[in-house]
């Protein structure tokens, strides 16, 4: 019996969350989807000769408490229904200061730093491990290019797929696939499967409880 492919899903956190959120700004349909269990939601892509390996959700924790808050209680909810199934790999957020154009005030933005660059090393590095032989990205940022070059150059046994996050779309990284006779799968097609890996409103294993946030109710 033929071994099944190993399938890793290396999860851009920041621009899956805001892909969702965007979609939902248009769809109310998406409004329960943040509440997801990424494990299964990437299970339903996998194909009969296919087998998930690993979630890994890279992310940073928000500056806000609230959304730190929200965040967390997804986050701990996925590792508490799928384990070692599921990863998170912190990058941080840091406050940069631009100045206002019209009214020269100081101006903090909150920017997310090290997610791209740990996507890079992590794929690198499980296909210099051997620890999986489809490298599957959930992410529409560019950026994510070059490491994906360097895989199918290096490594060119080890298959590529990318997964565009609801209303997110990257034409390097579709040229780049199409070059490849290869093509990006739309989450914004699939709002069926995101709505059948939706969790519980409260997710409880052995005395650990964690609840869907009220405003993601809304």
């Amino acid at each position: 019996m033929e071994q099944k492919k190993r399938v890793t899903f290396y999860i851009d956190g920041f621009n899956f969350y805001f892909g969702l959120k965007r979609s939902k700004q248009i769809d109310r349909a998406w409004r329960k989807c943040y509440w997801i269990d990424m494990v299964k939601l990437c299970e339903s892509f996998l194909g009969e000769d296919q087998t998930l390996e690993k979630v890994i959700y890279f992310t940073a924790s928000p500056l806000s408490p609230q959304k730190n808050s929200r965040q967390s209680a997804f986050l701990n909810a996925n590792k508490l229904i799928n384990g070692e199934r599921f990863e998170i790999v912190r990058g941080k957020y840091l406050e940069k200061h631009i100045i206002c154009p019209y009214c020269k005030g100081d101006i903090a933005r909150p920017e997310e730093k090290k997610t791209d660059v740990n996507i890079s090393i992590r794929m690198v590095e499980d296909c210099v491990m051997g620890s999986t032989d489809i490298v599957a990205l959930v992410s529409a940022d560019s950026d994510l290019v070059p490491p994906i070059e360097l895989i199918q150059r290096l490594f060119p046994k080890i298959g590529i797929k990318v997964y565009f996050p609801p209303s997110n779309f990257s034409n390097d990284l579709k040229d780049n696939l199409i070059h490849h006779r290869s093509k990006p799968v739309l989450f914004i097609k699939n709002l069926r499967r995101f709505q059948a890996a939706v969790m519980p409103d409260k997710v409880a294993i052995d005395g650990k409880t964690y609840s869907i946030p009220e405003k993601w109710k809304e």
